[in-house]
């Protein structure tokens, strides 16, 4: 049973990536474009996890950890150019 739900999870966190991935394409704007890139790293994150529980392996949850931890300084870091054009103060 836990196959089956994790198995269809996967199917739809692949497909909200693959809409986040469209966004950070077509997006109308750069702020737009941020957040689609961290809801894509937020659905890799997710993907991965998935997988790992999937085939029983704990280096996916590591590998998950540091696209999260990379994630978020991505997304501080741009943000912060976005608003005063300077990452360094």
């Amino acid at each position: 049973m836990i196959e089956a739900a994790v198995t269809v999870s996967i199917y739809v966190i692949a497909l909200a990536l693959a809409m986040s991935v469209w966004r950070l394409l077509r997006g109308p704007s750069l702020p737009d474009r941020i957040l689609a890139l961290d809801t894509v790293s937020i659905n890799s994150i997710a993907l991965l996890v998935l997988y790992g529980i999937r085939i029983g392996s704990s280096f996916y949850f590591e590998a998950a950890l540091i696209i999260a931890m990379l994630g978020f300084v991505s997304t501080v870091a741009l943000s912060k150019y976005v608003m005063r054009r300077d990452i360094v103060e």
